[in-house]
């Protein structure tokens, strides 16, 4: 008797009116790879990243026009709240959108969280005055809590053998909205100046002159809460079969000693895979987002004070080159890399390949003419794709380490421990390029070489987390 009740607790039970199950029978039924659901996460995903950098080529010249700094020099101090302002409301609210999504679905935080691009991102396109700003950013980042909720949907629309695919394009829409951000944002700020036939006529654009560029970026968030209404919910809302029930409670002790406990009453805070996949995303996180920050002041920088020279145009075209190429790795290498090594392994050799590859950028001021463009680009380009493959095996490990009804709760904690980390790697990474500039003549490590040094440092670091018994494991 007991045997025929552990066979029918190995049956995969399915409720007619769970959306969960439904999906989780679709999935099981259907082989192939979602192509729409992949292409409307892809879209909301990437719709949601626009407005994070959009802001960084113009944000110069909207605090000066706002007139909240009484001289030059303090205006980059008051931008730095303004960016500083989106990450401090999302590191507050992620972990609650993440509740949020476990107790009523992924889909309604999907369109909350769309819903509120469109409104406060064309909002802060609108600023009066520099505390319009502020608030309006703030709000962009705490009521937008779907970023942790769709990595989980991202392979829960799908079955196992396509889960690294969709994680990867979650990714792939951050890293590219990341680089279509800034140039949509740079290139059509100020349209009455740099476009005076088109828009010099109208005064809306006169009075607003950074508001083109977030409206662009609000009708991109209306196509994507469309595709909203064809995506499938994944939550399950079922309650508990009486029978399975019983079943369970005839047959605890037998599978107590072959399975152990059960995780699904887990703490999260004691669930040490999810915490110390957490804290690994994090510390890649920190040298990946002090990479960005300094990589620009570098290759703007003086070549006499170890820079590379590079204008504006010269070092946006480097992440343009990188964030495209990010795209096609994702869609046709990553997946194969991951199915064959696994995303710790491959975590591994990605961290150990990024240390040297940090500490030879400071060498290439040695180099000039097209030899050093090409140089940077397949350099910026290597790093960039060993960085968003560590990335994409942390965000496995994550959801791998928490049962589905937690994965929201799960993402959620994560993103807020990431925006932490990211609100203090601008900061501090400026400081430690102003400190090195200061010791080009120093015996040790001069200039930027320190800078990228510590890079290296912070990298061994996040490759040493790899490895037990920093990194722990779900049981299987």
């Amino acid at each position: 008797m007991v045997g025929s009740s552990e066979e029918r607790l190995l049956e995969k039970v399915y409720y007619d009116n769970c959306p969960g199950c439904i999906q989780n029978k679709k999935n099981e039924c259907t082989r192939g790879i979602p192509y729409r659901e992949f292409f409307f996460v892809w879209l909301i995903m990437f719709a949601t990243v626009l407005p994070v950098a959009c802001l960084f080529p113009f944000l110069y010249f909207m605090i000066r026009d706002l007139k909240i700094a009484k001289r030059v020099e303090d205006i980059g101090f008051y931008a730095g709240f303004v960016g500083a302002s989106f990450m401090l409301g999302r590191a507050l609210t992620s972990t609650v959108w993440g509740i949020i999504a476990d107790h009523y679905g992924r889909k309604p935080v999907m369109i909350i969280g769309t819903i509120t691009v469109i409104i406060f991102n064309t909002l802060f396109g609108l600023s009066v005055n520099y505390w319009m700003a502020i608030i309006t950013r703030f709000l962009l980042g705490a009521l937008n809590g779907l970023i942790g909720p769709i990595k989980a949907y991202a392979i829960e629309v799908c079955n196992k053998e396509h889960q690294a695919l969709g994680i990867s394009l979650a990714s792939s829409a951050w890293a590219i909205g990341l680089v279509v951000g800034p140039a949509i944002g740079g290139y059509l700020s100020q349209p009455a100046e740099k476009f005076p036939n088109i828009f010099s006529t109208v005064p809306l654009f006169k009075w607003f002159p950074y508001f083109l560029p977030c409206l662009c970026i609000s009708l991109i968030a209306v196509a994507a809460l469309i595709s909203c209404m064809w995506l499938p919910e994944t939550l399950h809302t079922h309650g508990i079969d009486k029978e399975v029930e019983s079943i369970e409670a005839s047959t605890e002790s037998n599978k107590k000693e072959a399975m152990g406990p059960s995780p699904l009453k887990q703490n999260l805070l004691k669930n040490w895979p999810l915490m110390s996949s957490i804290l690994m995303f994090c510390i890649f996180s920190l040298d990946d987002m002090a990479f960005t920050e300094i990589f620009s002041l570098w290759a703007e920088s003086d070549k006499r004070f170890g820079g590379l020279s590079f204008p504006s145009e010269d070092a946006g075209q480097v992440f343009v080159v990188s964030g495209f190429s990010l795209l096609l790795f994702q869609l046709f290498f990553y997946t194969r890399l991951n199915r064959l090594l696994g995303p710790i392994i491959l975590s591994r050799i990605c961290a150990a390949l990024s240390i040297p590859l940090l500490f030879g950028f400071p060498f290439m001021t040695y180099l000039s003419g097209p030899i050093l463009s090409v140089v940077v680009n397949c350099a910026s380009l290597l790093k960039n794709i060993l960085s968003v493959t560590i990335v994409n095996g942390t965000f496995i490990l994550q959801n791998n380490a928490v049962p589905q009804d937690q994965r929201g709760a799960a993402n959620g904690i994560s993103i807020t421990a990431m925006s932490l980390f990211k609100a203090v790697a601008p900061a501090a990474s400026g400081a430690i390029f102003s400190w090195a500039q200061k010791r080009q003549q120093a015996a040790f490590l001069p200039g930027d070489q320190m800078v990228f040094f510590i890079l290296s440092i912070v990298e061994l670091i996040g490759l040493i987390w790899t490895f037990r018994p920093f990194l722990g494991l779900p049981k299987k």
